[in-house]
């Protein structure tokens, strides 16, 4: 029979690798984004004005292919 200690014990060694498997997710995300615009695949400067310029009418940040398709079309 599995005692209290025991089940104690395993919440702990699963918490410890739970949180070790996301410390490892994290830092891999924000390496990708450190890599991301450094190579200039990304410019998260002109995300940051996206709460200042938010209105219909401005200027949008991306071009969406997809949607330019479309139009073509």
């Amino acid at each position: 029979m599995v005692t209290t200690i025991e089940i104690q014990r395993l919440q702990i060694y699963g918490y410890v690798v739970m949180t070790g498997i996301l410390v490892v997710v994290l830092y891999s995300y924000i390496v990708y984004l450190y890599r991301s615009e450094k190579k200039g695949d990304k410019n998260y400067e002109q995300y940051s004005n996206l709460v200042l310029d938010d209105e219909l009418d401005d200027e949008l940040l991306e071009k969406n292919p997809k949607h330019e398709n479309d139009k073509k079309e």
